[in-house]
């Protein structure tokens, strides 16, 4: 049981890793934003004679990178995701904890690469997930079964 929750809670991550890279190579011009102002940064450290040699930047590579980390991140992802589910003893147990796992990667990624905050409305909102997902786990399919066998008897 534990190297299933072991790669489910990996799986998590990498998809959360995963949207990050996807968010970085095709959104709006933050990794354009920090190449300048860290080649500023060290321009004004190695004390530059002319202002254009720091315009210069490595954003275009840089978002092919993140494109690149994109692709491998949901290609090790899906390679976890097949694990857990292969050692786990139940699909809807991976699904709770990968599920998780990406909520919460998603959102300390967000916090410390985008600098973005939740607000008590947006960890209202996934722990009433949880607890649906959780309520959906615990319900066993002999349960389902039985259910249904008394509600047919009546």
């Amino acid at each position: 049981m534990f190297p299933g929750v072991f790669y489910a809670l990996l799986a998590g991550f990498l998809g959360a890793v995963a949207s990050s890279s996807a968010k970085l190579s095709l959104g709006a011009d933050y990794l354009k934003g920090v190449c300048e102002s860290g080649l500023r940064t060290w321009g004004e450290q190695r004390k530059f004679r002319h202002a254009d040699e720091t315009s210069a930047c490595l954003h275009i590579p840089l978002r092919l990178l993140c494109g690149g980390l994109l692709f491998t991140c949901n290609a090790v992802m899906w390679t976890f995701l097949a694990k857990a589910l292969r050692y786990s003893s139940s699909s809807t147990r991976t699904t709770v904890t990968t599920t998780a796992s990406n909520f919460i990667s998603s959102a300390f990624l967000g916090q410390l690469i985008f600098g973005e905050a939740q607000i008590k409305l947006w960890w209202v909102g996934i722990s009433l997930t949880f607890s649906g997902l959780l309520v959906l786990q615990r319900v066993s399919p002999q349960d389902g079964r039985r259910s249904a066998a008394h509600a047919k008897d009546e």
